[in-house]
């Protein structure tokens, strides 16, 4: 059985014994092809009438014709909720109570990321009936590269232990358009992608990661054992149930 076959069996099975013929799930839409697959294989194991996309801009999100492209190519039921009222009160509430005049950086990360996963369970509990997705991938997993309470939170993970590469074959089976699957992944603020950001290729880490190193610069890979290492507490934390394909059993 292929990867796609055993996830949408999994997805199914999942909604069948946390759920009934009529609970939905809920997916957080970036227009990036982890959301774009997991939005896919929601439909082709629920049916697309019972999957919701949600897309959570702050203010301006230069991207989000992607994630309209998105739900209009499966023809699924969305929202846009635009995040920055939120934001912004609770930034300006914060500041004033501890005197505050700036945010850190790990603030204006990681805060949005935290809204928009409450916003999903808002919506599920409007919508009643509902789960809500996580989207991450092993690779950023292995990398600590999600918000825990963010956009590491969910009741289900479909792609927990497929890697980036495998996320893009999974997607392009599905059918989805290339240009979502091949996107760059970014945090949509910094204006770099995920690996820039990170210093070394998502390439790289799965290398590391299966230790197919030879030939691989000797610092690098130390750098990446460091990464995996350090962030080992922030993927054990992600006790979701997740999907695993027959390749990591």
């Amino acid at each position: 059985m292929s990867i796609k076959d055993e996830a949408i069996e999994w997805i199914h099975s999942y909604f069948e014994k946390n759920g009934n013929p009529q609970t939905k799930a809920v997916i957080g839409i970036s227009g990036g092809k982890d959301s774009s697959t997991v939005a896919a294989l929601c439909c082709a194991a629920l049916g697309k009438d019972r999957v919701i996309g949600v897309m959570m801009p702050n203010g301006v999100q230069s991207d989000i014709e992607d994630s309209k492209k998105l739900c209009a190519f499966l023809g699924i039921k969305n929202y846009t909720v635009n995040i920055a009222d939120a934001y912004n009160g609770l930034t300006r509430s914060i500041k004033d109570s501890l005197g505050a005049d700036e945010v850190p950086a790990q603030y204006r990360t990681n805060t949005p990321a935290r809204l928009r996963m409450a916003t999903l369970y808002g919506i599920a509990a409007m919508e009643g009936n509902a789960r809500v997705s996580n989207n991450g991938n092993l690779s950023e997993r292995l990398a600590g590269y999600f918000t825990l309470w963010g956009d590491g939170a969910g009741d289900f993970a479909a792609l927990a232990n497929l890697y980036v590469d495998e996320v893009v074959e999974l997607g392009l089976s599905l059918g989805l358009p290339e240009e979502l699957c091949h996107k760059a992944p970014s945090d949509g603020m910094s204006g770099k992608t995920d690996e820039d950001n990170l210093g070394f290729t998502y390439a790289d880490l799965r290398a590391v990661a299966e230790s197919k190193t030879s030939g691989m610069d000797e610092a690098k890979v130390a750098v990446i054992k460091n990464r995996i290492n350090m962030m080992d507490f922030k993927k054990n934390l992600l006790n979701l149930p997740c999907f695993v394909p027959s390749i990591r059993k």
